[in-house]
């Protein structure tokens, strides 16, 4: 072929030369490649690749006219939108780091992480100027806000100062050709604060090509992206999974559709409309996808593959599936600190009754996964302990936090924070979170477990599991639980119903029972919350 591609034995073009190697590659690329495709599509708004390649140099010299420079942290605060994209691109090409803050925080928390990532300018959506207002009050760093809305009151628009700049010549990315553009910051996600204050993980523009490329270079299809491919992006821009599979759809020229925020309904419309072919969503999200009627009449019948992350996929969430979508399901397992993907179970992997769809997967070519003790020593296979990862897509650290860095990252490998083990095949299985294990008379517990066996109750929507303080055992198990809509279950019929499924070590002493639980922007359970509330109930 002459356009630099080549075709794997599944029949996939991949692109082999050139590659991209920093962000603002990618949008020039794309844009000389396929000027007239839809780029990004989102609220009705569409964007194709000359228009983003356009739209995101305009945005670069609003940042260069405001003082933004390389280094300059520039934050985003809204709902996804194609605006959002533009930004990410922008901030490349004018050295900037992009940093995406969480829509969902309080006025106090997102204080708290533009006054911690000194970001000097500030892109907000309508709906979240109020929360910008109050914060930029305090924040002597923070010397621009511009609202994504032209018709916004009482506050400056992108578009207005956008319009005020003359066109001039085309902007120059900073640096263009030096070795070590791949190695510069360019975003900074904060972690979601499930322990301790968020903290700015910072990220290189090769966080977001060291996997595509160690897969192409080993001829793996497990992320394979086809001519047409039309994706939607259920996780949001702020968090890594959504950003770093955006990415990666840009970098092989795909269509990256967006929703502002994840309503089922609305997926499952925008599916069908704009004929989807892979979508990038949490479990969670795929069961309330599936249970929309419109899912049942064939709505999403364009999908050919699901990719899913942030907890395995239940067997019977995944039967249902596979009875509703004829298409292929891949999971993927990283961190904001592993800067990509590190682990993927593939497609072949997805087969009901099979013992591995409790594992996460395998570890991507050129990535590396071992397991340790508290001591730091590698566990053989089978044993539990901490999860880490090697992997040349890592942070470059956390924002001005070297110790904290340095007990994440030892020696190159990034401590996970996962309790989990590796089979004989290889396969990584996580068990929990370390900080969330309990210990009871000095046996291990781990809470995903018992979740997981609450959750096959048919009474049972959901539960979270935590230790409370026992004279006797130093741990208890206490579960909270929520149960599904129309109906009813006690203490006493749990009780019996894990006899015979959990250990009696394992099994909880006490319940309380919720309307829901607490859960972070990704889906993820909030022991932590469970058991401040249940220690400030005590007193």
């Amino acid at each position: 072929m002459t356009d630099g591609t080549r075709t794997t034995n599944g029949g996939t073009p991949m692109t082999t030369s050139p590659r991209s190697r920093t962000l603002q590659e990618v949008i020039a690329r794309q844009a000389a490649l396929r000027p007239d495709q839809p780029a990004v599509v989102c609220s009705g708004r569409t964007r194709t690749y000359r228009e983003l390649d356009r739209e995101s140099e305009r945005t670069a010299r609003v940042l260069r006219a405001s003082g933004v420079g390389p280094g300059s942290r520039v934050g985003y605060l809204g709902k996804e939108a194609v605006e959002y994209w533009e930004l990410a691109f922008a901030c490349a090409r004018t050295g900037a780091v992009l940093v995406p803050v969480n829509w969902r925080l309080t006025a106090q928390e997102v204080d708290h992480i533009l006054r911690d990532s000194t970001t000097e300018m500030l892109l907000v959506d309508e709906e979240h100027l109020p929360v910008a207002a109050e914060v930029r009050k305090g924040l002597s760093t923070l010397r621009t806000v511009l609202c994504l809305d032209a018709d916004a009151a009482d506050a400056e628009s992108l578009a207005a100062r956008k319009n005020a700049l003359s066109a001039g010549a085309a902007l120059e990315a900073p640096g263009s050709g030096a070795d070590d553009d791949t190695n510069s910051p360019v975003v900074q996600i904060y972690t979601s604060g499930t322990s301790g204050l968020p903290k700015g993980v910072v990220l290189a523009h090769r966080s977001f090509f060291n996997v595509a490329e160690a897969m192409e270079d080993h001829g793996l299809d497990w992320l394979d992206w086809r001519p047409g491919d039309r994706s939607l992006i259920g996780l949001p821009g702020f968090h890594i999974g959504g950003l770093s599979y955006g990415m990666q759809a840009f970098n092989a020229g795909a269509t990256v559709v967006s929703l502002p925020a994840f309503i089922s309904s609305d997926a499952v419309r925008v599916v069908e409309e704009e004929r989807v072919t892979t979508a990038i969503v949490a479990p969670a999200m795929l069961e309330l996808m599936l249970a929309e009627p419109a899912a049942a009449r064939g709505a999403l019948a364009s999908l050919r593959k699901v990719v899913y992350g942030g907890s395995p996929i239940g067997e019977e969430l995944l039967s249902r599936a596979i009875a509703v979508l004829d298409c292929d399901f891949l999971q993927i397992y990283g961190s904001s600190e592993t800067g990509n993907f590190a682990v993927c179970l593939p497609s072949a992997d997805h087969v009901p009754g099979s013992p591995l769809l409790r594992a996460a997967g395998r570890p991507y070519p050129g990535i590396e996964v071992r397991v340790e003790d508290p001591e730091g020593n590698e566990l053989p296979t089978g044993a539990v302990g901490e999860i880490c990862v090697r992997t040349p897509a890592r942070m470059l650290g956390y924002w001005r936090l070297p110790e904290a860095t340095e007990r994440t990252v030892v020696d190159g490998w990034v401590h996970m924070g996962d309790a989990g083990y590796l089979d004989e095949d290889g396969y990584v299985h996580v068990r929990d979170r370390v900080n969330d294990m309990i210990i009871v008379a000095g046996e291990n517990v781990y809470p995903a477990e018992i979740e997981d066996a609450l959750a096959r109750h048919p009474a049972v929507a959901g539960a979270a599991v935590v230790g409370l303080p026992h004279e006797r055992w130093g741990e208890s198990v206490h579960a909270r639980v929520v149960l599904a809509a129309g109906q009813q279950a006690g203490a006493r019929d749990l009780l019996l119903f894990l006899r015979g499924r959990l250990a009696d070590f394992k099994m909880p002493t006490s319940y309380d029972f919720a309307e829901a639980l607490p859960r972070n922007p990704s889906g993820k359970v909030l022991r932590r919350a469970v058991r401040d509330e249940l220690a400030a109930a005590k007193g």
